[in-house]
């Protein structure tokens, strides 16, 4: 039996557990690809990767985004071989933004910038991801108040709270939509 993170038992034959063998079986035969197959999956996913970013980079600046990069760097995390795992990422993201965007300007606010409150911000933005049931996102709320705490910026934190939202929320949204398109492209 297995332990789940919530002090629940349950059993391999559940569906978590079915899920957990499928994905470790799909894992091992990715292995097995061929040379030619591993070129052509890994070209499909780079490509993928960068009209993604560069889509969400271009238009930034007309979008008024001055840091369009991290639009592209949201676009590259969040964009994946299938819809569902795309739309799962992108949500990751954009609350993992918000939630650590909220909690390291509250910290700032409250105590300004220090390495205490920079501990305390990761550690807060993390336990809410968890509070509110979405522990996926909690790594990227810590890393979004490690921005607001620790990246050199103008303006106030709540600016920098705004832009980062917003610069994650485009590149997220180019990525579905870009993965999406390509979903309904390769059906027909």
């Amino acid at each position: 039996m297995v332990t789940d993170p919530d002090h629940r038992t349950r059993h391999p034959t559940t569906l978590p557990g079915r899920i957990e063998r499928m994905r470790d079986r799909l894992a091992d035969l990715s292995k097995g690809l061929s040379l030619g197959q591993r070129l052509q999956g890994g070209l499909s996913q780079a490509l993928l990767s960068a009209g993604a970013a560069v889509l969400a980079y271009l238009p930034t600046q007309a979008l008024g985004l001055k840091e369009g990069f991290w639009a592209a760097i949201t676009a590259m995390a969040v964009v994946q071989t299938e819809l569902v795992a795309t739309r799962n990422s992108g949500r990751d993201q954009l609350a993992g933004a918000a939630i650590g965007g909220v909690v390291g300007v509250a910290v700032t606010l409250a105590g300004g910038q220090h390495l205490l409150g920079y501990l305390l911000a990761v550690i807060l933005s993390v336990l809410a991801c968890w509070l509110v049931n979405i522990a996926s996102a909690s790594r990227l709320a810590g890393i979004t108040a490690t921005i607001i705490l620790l990246v050199p910026h103008t303006g106030t934190p709540q600016h920098m709270l705004l832009s980062r939202v917003g610069e994650v929320a485009w590149g997220a949204l180019v990525a579905l939509c870009l993965v999406w398109l390509r979903t309904r492209l390769g059906r027909r």
